[in-house]
Protein backbone atom coordinates (compact mmCIF):
# COMPACT_ATOMS: atom_id res chain seq x y z
CA UNK A 1 0.00 0.00 0.00
CA UNK A 2 2.82 2.34 1.02
CA UNK A 3 3.92 2.46 -3.11
CA UNK A 4 0.41 4.14 -4.29
CA UNK A 5 1.07 6.99 -5.62
CA UNK A 6 -1.42 8.81 -3.10
CA UNK A 7 -0.09 7.26 -0.07
CA UNK A 8 1.35 10.18 1.64
CA UNK A 9 -2.23 11.79 1.96
CA UNK A 10 -3.48 8.28 2.80
CA UNK A 11 -0.83 8.19 6.25
CA UNK A 12 -1.99 12.20 6.81
CA UNK A 13 -5.67 11.25 6.93
CA UNK A 14 -5.60 8.52 9.28
CA UNK A 15 -2.86 10.62 11.41
CA UNK A 16 -5.42 13.43 11.14
CA UNK A 17 -7.90 11.10 12.56
CA UNK A 18 -5.80 10.11 15.62
CA UNK A 19 -5.01 13.78 16.27
CA UNK A 20 -8.97 14.32 16.46
CA UNK A 21 -9.12 11.09 19.32
CA UNK A 22 -6.14 12.75 20.63
CA UNK A 23 -8.18 16.41 21.23
CA UNK A 24 -11.64 14.40 22.55
CA UNK A 25 -10.00 12.38 25.12
CA UNK A 26 -7.97 15.75 26.51
CA UNK A 27 -10.48 18.31 25.86
CA UNK A 28 -13.92 16.87 26.41
CA UNK A 29 -13.09 17.04 30.71
CA UNK A 30 -13.21 20.72 29.83
CA UNK A 31 -16.72 20.71 29.64
CA UNK A 32 -17.70 17.84 31.23
CA UNK A 33 -17.04 19.28 34.83
CA UNK A 34 -20.59 20.24 36.00
CA UNK A 35 -21.73 16.88 35.44
CA UNK A 36 -18.28 15.15 36.92
CA UNK A 37 -18.95 17.65 40.27
CA UNK A 38 -21.58 16.48 41.71
CA UNK A 39 -19.49 12.74 42.46
CA UNK A 40 -15.89 14.27 42.75
CA UNK A 41 -16.62 17.31 44.78
CA UNK A 42 -13.14 18.73 44.92
CA UNK A 43 -14.27 20.27 41.18
CA UNK A 44 -16.61 22.46 42.31
CA UNK A 45 -13.97 24.84 42.71
CA UNK A 46 -12.35 26.01 39.59
CA UNK A 47 -9.05 26.29 41.12
CA UNK A 48 -8.90 22.54 41.48
CA UNK A 49 -10.30 22.44 37.81
CA UNK A 50 -7.41 24.36 36.76
CA UNK A 51 -4.94 21.72 38.55
CA UNK A 52 -6.37 19.18 36.73
CA UNK A 53 -6.04 20.79 33.46
CA UNK A 54 -2.47 21.95 34.70
CA UNK A 55 -0.56 18.68 35.67
CA UNK A 56 -1.86 17.16 32.24
CA UNK A 57 -0.44 19.89 30.74
CA UNK A 58 2.94 19.97 33.08
CA UNK A 59 3.37 16.26 32.56
CA UNK A 60 2.69 16.42 29.03
CA UNK A 61 5.39 19.12 28.18
CA UNK A 62 8.42 17.74 30.16
CA UNK A 63 7.84 14.80 28.26
CA UNK A 64 7.61 16.63 24.76
CA UNK A 65 11.48 17.44 24.38
CA UNK A 66 12.34 13.78 24.89
CA UNK A 67 9.52 12.35 22.59
CA UNK A 68 10.84 14.25 20.33
CA UNK A 69 14.47 12.96 20.34
CA UNK A 70 13.22 9.60 20.89
CA UNK A 71 10.77 10.58 17.49
CA UNK A 72 14.19 10.80 15.09
CA UNK A 73 16.01 7.92 16.67
CA UNK A 74 13.26 5.22 16.91
CA UNK A 75 10.80 3.75 14.59
CA UNK A 76 7.65 6.82 14.37
CA UNK A 77 4.76 4.52 13.32
CA UNK A 78 5.02 2.51 16.55
CA UNK A 79 5.49 5.37 18.84
CA UNK A 80 2.18 6.90 17.33
CA UNK A 81 0.55 3.38 17.57
CA UNK A 82 1.62 3.15 21.40
CA UNK A 83 1.07 6.51 22.47
CA UNK A 84 -2.42 6.03 20.94
CA UNK A 85 -3.36 2.56 22.58
CA UNK A 86 -2.03 3.78 26.01
CA UNK A 87 -3.59 7.30 26.37
CA UNK A 88 -7.13 5.31 25.17
CA UNK A 89 -6.63 3.37 27.97
CA UNK A 90 -6.03 6.29 30.65
CA UNK A 91 -9.08 7.45 28.88
CA UNK A 92 -10.90 4.33 29.66
CA UNK A 93 -9.73 4.36 33.08
CA UNK A 94 -10.98 7.79 33.88
CA UNK A 95 -14.83 6.05 33.98
CA UNK A 96 -14.22 4.05 37.13
CA UNK A 97 -12.46 7.09 39.16
CA UNK A 98 -14.38 7.83 42.22
CA UNK A 99 -11.99 10.67 43.68
CA UNK A 100 -10.00 13.76 42.42
CA UNK A 101 -7.07 12.32 43.77
CA UNK A 102 -7.53 9.41 41.06
CA UNK A 103 -8.18 11.80 38.20
CA UNK A 104 -5.14 13.85 39.15
CA UNK A 105 -3.00 10.58 38.37
CA UNK A 106 -4.71 9.43 35.61
CA UNK A 107 -4.29 13.14 33.99
CA UNK A 108 -0.97 13.22 34.64
CA UNK A 109 -0.25 9.32 33.02
CA UNK A 110 -2.70 11.19 29.97
CA UNK A 111 -0.19 14.01 29.48
CA UNK A 112 2.75 11.46 29.40
CA UNK A 113 1.41 9.16 26.98
CA UNK A 114 -0.30 11.69 24.76
CA UNK A 115 3.12 13.88 24.53
CA UNK A 116 5.16 10.81 22.25
CA UNK A 117 2.36 11.56 19.87
CA UNK A 118 2.70 14.92 17.88
CA UNK A 119 6.12 14.81 17.22
CA UNK A 120 6.58 11.50 15.84
CA UNK A 121 3.44 12.38 14.06
CA UNK A 122 4.41 15.70 12.18
CA UNK A 123 7.82 14.79 10.97
CA UNK A 124 6.29 11.69 9.45
CA UNK A 125 4.36 13.78 7.67
CA UNK A 126 6.45 16.37 7.10
CA UNK A 127 8.98 13.44 5.23
CA UNK A 128 6.05 11.96 3.26
CA UNK A 129 5.52 15.75 1.73
CA UNK A 130 7.90 18.24 0.53
CA UNK A 131 8.10 21.79 -0.13
CA UNK A 132 5.22 22.04 -2.57
CA UNK A 133 2.83 20.72 -0.10
CA UNK A 134 3.65 20.46 3.17
CA UNK A 135 1.61 23.16 4.89
CA UNK A 136 -1.57 21.85 3.50
CA UNK A 137 -0.57 18.13 4.61
CA UNK A 138 -0.07 19.38 7.93
CA UNK A 139 -3.22 21.65 7.23
CA UNK A 140 -5.12 18.59 6.94
CA UNK A 141 -3.55 17.02 9.92
CA UNK A 142 -4.29 19.86 12.29
CA UNK A 143 -8.25 19.61 10.91
CA UNK A 144 -8.00 16.14 13.10
CA UNK A 145 -7.33 18.53 15.76
CA UNK A 146 -10.15 20.77 15.50
CA UNK A 147 -12.76 18.48 14.61
CA UNK A 148 -12.15 17.04 17.96
CA UNK A 149 -12.10 19.82 20.29
CA UNK A 150 -15.47 20.16 18.50
CA UNK A 151 -16.60 16.36 19.41
CA UNK A 152 -14.84 17.27 22.70
CA UNK A 153 -17.13 20.48 23.24
CA UNK A 154 -20.03 17.86 23.16
CA UNK A 155 -18.94 16.43 26.14
CA UNK A 156 -21.19 18.05 28.77
CA UNK A 157 -24.18 17.58 26.20
CA UNK A 158 -23.28 13.37 25.69
CA UNK A 159 -22.51 13.73 29.51
CA UNK A 160 -25.85 14.72 30.23
CA UNK A 161 -27.37 12.24 28.52
CA UNK A 162 -25.16 8.95 29.30
CA UNK A 163 -23.49 10.07 32.25
CA UNK A 164 -19.56 11.39 32.17
CA UNK A 165 -18.20 7.83 33.06
CA UNK A 166 -19.96 6.23 29.58
CA UNK A 167 -18.05 9.10 27.80
CA UNK A 168 -15.19 8.37 28.83
CA UNK A 169 -15.37 4.59 28.40
CA UNK A 170 -16.97 5.12 24.55
CA UNK A 171 -14.11 7.50 23.40
CA UNK A 172 -11.50 5.00 25.39
CA UNK A 173 -12.78 2.01 23.29
CA UNK A 174 -12.77 3.98 20.12
CA UNK A 175 -9.09 4.56 20.31
CA UNK A 176 -7.86 1.32 21.59
CA UNK A 177 -9.58 -0.33 18.28
CA UNK A 178 -8.21 2.37 15.92
CA UNK A 179 -4.61 1.77 17.46
CA UNK A 180 -4.65 -1.23 15.99
CA UNK A 181 -5.95 -0.29 12.09
CA UNK A 182 -2.94 1.90 12.27
CA UNK A 183 -0.46 -1.44 12.67
CA UNK A 184 -1.88 -2.76 9.49
CA UNK A 185 -2.40 0.50 7.20
CA UNK A 186 0.69 3.13 8.42
CA UNK A 187 4.38 2.51 7.67
CA UNK A 188 7.37 4.29 8.52
CA UNK A 189 9.17 6.71 6.10
CA UNK A 190 12.80 5.31 5.88
CA UNK A 191 15.68 8.37 7.09
CA UNK A 192 19.26 8.86 5.56
CA UNK A 193 20.50 8.05 9.37
CA UNK A 194 22.78 5.39 10.97
CA UNK A 195 22.79 4.34 14.85
CA UNK A 196 26.60 4.47 14.97
CA UNK A 197 26.58 8.65 13.59
CA UNK A 198 24.10 9.66 16.42
CA UNK A 199 25.38 12.04 19.15
CA UNK A 200 22.99 13.59 21.80
CA UNK A 201 25.63 16.54 22.24
CA UNK A 202 26.04 17.43 19.02
CA UNK A 203 21.87 17.05 18.03
CA UNK A 204 20.98 19.32 20.34
CA UNK A 205 23.91 21.51 20.05
CA UNK A 206 23.39 22.17 16.71
CA UNK A 207 19.81 23.22 17.48
CA UNK A 208 20.18 25.35 20.57
CA UNK A 209 22.86 27.00 19.01
CA UNK A 210 20.68 28.37 16.13
CA UNK A 211 18.82 31.82 16.84
CA UNK A 212 16.05 31.68 14.14
CA UNK A 213 15.35 28.16 16.33
CA UNK A 214 15.18 30.33 19.41
CA UNK A 215 12.73 32.95 17.56
CA UNK A 216 10.99 30.09 16.64
CA UNK A 217 10.64 28.57 19.81
CA UNK A 218 9.60 32.01 20.95
CA UNK A 219 6.88 32.33 18.35
CA UNK A 220 5.08 29.17 19.13
CA UNK A 221 5.16 28.99 22.65
CA UNK A 222 3.75 32.89 23.32
CA UNK A 223 0.92 32.35 21.18
CA UNK A 224 0.18 28.90 23.53
CA UNK A 225 -0.56 31.30 25.90
CA UNK A 226 -3.54 32.41 24.90
CA UNK A 227 -4.51 28.91 22.43
CA UNK A 228 -4.44 27.27 25.62
CA UNK A 229 -6.52 29.65 27.62
CA UNK A 230 -9.61 29.51 24.86
CA UNK A 231 -9.05 25.59 24.44
CA UNK A 232 -9.70 25.81 28.75
CA UNK A 233 -11.25 28.04 29.63
CA UNK A 234 -13.47 29.75 26.90
CA UNK A 235 -16.09 27.92 27.62
CA UNK A 236 -16.32 28.93 31.12
CA UNK A 237 -15.98 32.53 29.98
CA UNK A 238 -18.97 32.29 26.91
CA UNK A 239 -20.95 30.70 29.77
CA UNK A 240 -20.34 33.17 32.04
CA UNK A 241 -20.83 36.14 29.92
CA UNK A 242 -23.90 35.13 28.28
CA UNK A 243 -25.75 33.51 31.19
CA UNK A 244 -25.99 30.61 29.58
CA UNK A 245 -25.97 26.42 30.66
CA UNK A 246 -22.61 24.55 29.82
CA UNK A 247 -24.70 22.39 28.38
CA UNK A 248 -25.04 24.35 25.08
CA UNK A 249 -22.13 26.79 26.37
CA UNK A 250 -19.54 24.07 25.48
CA UNK A 251 -20.37 22.90 22.02
CA UNK A 252 -21.11 26.44 20.74
CA UNK A 253 -17.93 27.33 22.06
CA UNK A 254 -16.16 24.88 20.31
CA UNK A 255 -17.67 24.88 17.45
CA UNK A 256 -17.54 28.10 16.36
CA UNK A 257 -13.65 28.47 17.43
CA UNK A 258 -13.23 25.21 16.04
CA UNK A 259 -14.67 24.73 12.85
CA UNK A 260 -13.17 28.08 12.07
CA UNK A 261 -10.19 26.86 13.01
CA UNK A 262 -10.42 23.76 10.57
CA UNK A 263 -11.54 26.13 7.59
CA UNK A 264 -8.82 28.51 8.94
CA UNK A 265 -5.66 25.77 8.35
CA UNK A 266 -7.11 24.53 5.21
CA UNK A 267 -6.44 27.93 3.94
CA UNK A 268 -3.50 29.40 5.38
CA UNK A 269 -2.12 25.70 4.24
CA UNK A 270 -2.99 26.28 0.59
CA UNK A 271 -1.98 30.02 0.80
CA UNK A 272 1.22 29.57 2.66
CA UNK A 273 2.41 26.55 0.20
CA UNK A 274 1.89 28.98 -3.00
CA UNK A 275 3.17 31.84 -1.47
CA UNK A 276 6.44 30.03 -0.88
CA UNK A 277 6.85 28.95 -4.10
CA UNK A 278 8.03 32.60 -5.03
CA UNK A 279 9.09 33.67 -1.69
CA UNK A 280 10.65 31.75 1.31
CA UNK A 281 8.94 34.05 4.10
CA UNK A 282 5.99 33.08 2.24
CA UNK A 283 5.02 30.68 5.42
CA UNK A 284 5.77 33.09 8.19
CA UNK A 285 3.71 35.77 6.56
CA UNK A 286 0.81 33.66 6.68
CA UNK A 287 1.10 32.73 9.92
CA UNK A 288 1.69 36.00 11.26
CA UNK A 289 -1.71 37.38 9.14
CA UNK A 290 -3.38 34.62 10.99
CA UNK A 291 -1.79 35.88 14.55
CA UNK A 292 -3.02 39.35 13.45
CA UNK A 293 -6.38 38.05 13.35
CA UNK A 294 -6.41 36.36 17.35
CA UNK A 295 -5.42 40.29 18.43
CA UNK A 296 -9.10 42.12 18.48
CA UNK A 297 -10.60 38.48 18.80
CA UNK A 298 -9.34 38.41 22.42
CA UNK A 299 -9.99 41.69 23.11
CA UNK A 300 -14.03 41.19 22.45
CA UNK A 301 -13.84 37.78 24.13
CA UNK A 302 -12.79 39.18 27.03
CA UNK A 303 -14.97 42.63 26.89
CA UNK A 304 -18.02 41.69 24.92
CA UNK A 305 -21.37 41.30 26.68
CA UNK A 306 -23.57 40.09 23.63
CA UNK A 307 -24.10 37.16 21.69
CA UNK A 308 -22.76 38.98 18.06
CA UNK A 309 -19.82 40.15 19.67
CA UNK A 310 -18.96 37.21 21.33
CA UNK A 311 -19.18 34.79 18.77
CA UNK A 312 -18.28 36.69 16.08
CA UNK A 313 -14.64 37.27 18.22
CA UNK A 314 -14.50 33.62 18.31
CA UNK A 315 -15.21 32.52 14.99
CA UNK A 316 -11.62 35.53 14.16
CA UNK A 317 -9.83 33.44 16.52
CA UNK A 318 -10.47 30.00 14.92
CA UNK A 319 -9.86 30.85 12.16
CA UNK A 320 -6.46 32.81 12.43
CA UNK A 321 -5.51 30.32 15.04
CA UNK A 322 -5.76 27.88 12.34
CA UNK A 323 -3.45 29.95 9.86
CA UNK A 324 -1.01 30.03 12.50
CA UNK A 325 -0.91 26.75 13.73
CA UNK A 326 -0.60 24.68 10.18
CA UNK A 327 2.69 26.75 9.47
CA UNK A 328 4.70 26.25 12.69
CA UNK A 329 6.21 22.60 11.29
CA UNK A 330 6.56 23.74 7.63
CA UNK A 331 8.40 26.75 9.18
CA UNK A 332 10.77 24.59 11.43
CA UNK A 333 11.65 22.57 8.15
CA UNK A 334 13.11 25.58 7.04
CA UNK A 335 15.32 26.12 9.69
CA UNK A 336 16.35 22.36 10.50
CA UNK A 337 17.43 19.14 8.83
CA UNK A 338 15.34 16.44 8.60
CA UNK A 339 16.93 14.28 11.24
CA UNK A 340 16.05 16.77 14.01
CA UNK A 341 12.49 17.53 13.14
CA UNK A 342 10.69 15.57 15.99
CA UNK A 343 13.42 17.01 18.34
CA UNK A 344 12.77 20.42 17.21
CA UNK A 345 9.16 20.22 17.04
CA UNK A 346 9.40 18.53 20.31
CA UNK A 347 10.88 21.45 22.16
CA UNK A 348 8.38 23.77 20.66
CA UNK A 349 5.21 22.06 22.20
CA UNK A 350 7.25 21.57 25.52
CA UNK A 351 7.17 25.60 25.21
CA UNK A 352 3.85 25.81 24.25
CA UNK A 353 2.17 23.04 26.60
CA UNK A 354 4.24 25.00 29.57
CA UNK A 355 2.83 28.13 28.48
CA UNK A 356 -0.35 26.56 28.41
CA UNK A 357 -0.07 24.92 32.21
CA UNK A 358 0.82 28.70 33.09
CA UNK A 359 -2.00 30.33 31.74
CA UNK A 360 -4.23 27.31 32.79
CA UNK A 361 -3.69 27.52 36.48
CA UNK A 362 -3.50 31.33 36.75
CA UNK A 363 -7.13 31.36 34.76
CA UNK A 364 -8.05 29.04 37.26
CA UNK A 365 -7.64 31.70 39.89
CA UNK A 366 -8.53 34.48 38.03
CA UNK A 367 -11.89 32.91 37.34
CA UNK A 368 -12.61 32.65 41.13
CA UNK A 369 -11.48 36.24 41.57
CA UNK A 370 -14.39 37.28 38.58
CA UNK A 371 -11.39 38.56 36.53
CA UNK A 372 -11.33 35.63 33.63
CA UNK A 373 -12.72 37.87 30.61
CA UNK A 374 -10.27 41.34 31.82
CA UNK A 375 -7.36 38.87 32.12
CA UNK A 376 -8.06 36.79 28.63
CA UNK A 377 -8.27 40.22 26.74
CA UNK A 378 -4.32 41.23 28.46
CA UNK A 379 -2.92 38.31 26.42
CA UNK A 380 -3.65 40.62 22.73
CA UNK A 381 -0.41 42.31 23.84
CA UNK A 382 1.75 39.94 24.11
CA UNK A 383 0.44 38.28 20.43
CA UNK A 384 1.11 41.69 19.00
CA UNK A 385 4.47 41.76 20.65
CA UNK A 386 5.84 38.28 19.55
CA UNK A 387 4.48 39.23 15.73
CA UNK A 388 6.49 41.59 15.88
CA UNK A 389 9.81 39.57 16.84
CA UNK A 390 9.13 36.97 14.43
CA UNK A 391 8.31 39.39 11.22
CA UNK A 392 11.71 41.55 12.11
CA UNK A 393 14.16 38.44 13.19
CA UNK A 394 13.20 35.15 11.57
CA UNK A 395 15.11 35.54 7.75
CA UNK A 396 14.79 31.71 6.16
CA UNK A 397 17.43 30.78 4.04
CA UNK A 398 16.87 32.15 0.20
CA UNK A 399 16.81 29.31 -1.56
CA UNK A 400 13.90 26.80 -1.36
CA UNK A 401 14.18 23.79 0.19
Amino acid sequence: MRNIRHYPWVVTIMLAFVAMLNYIDRQMISTMRPAMQADIHELVLAANFGRLMAVFLWVYGSISAFSGIIADRLNRKWLIVASLFIWSTLTLFNAFATSFEQLYVLRALMGFSEALYFPAALSLIADYHDHRTRSRAVGIHATGIYLGQVFGGFGATISKAYSWQNTFLLFGIIGMLYAVVLIFFVHEKERETSETSFELRTHLKSLFTSLPFWIILLYFTIPSLPGWAIKNWAPTLIASSLHMDMALAGPLTTISISLSSFFGVLIGGSMADKWYQSNPKGRIYTSAIGLAFTIPSLILLGFGSSFLHIITAAVFFGLGFGMFDTNNMPILCQFVGKNQRATGYGFLNMGGIFAGAIITDFLGKSTDAGHLGRDLAYLSSVVLLIIVVQLTFLKPPKAVS
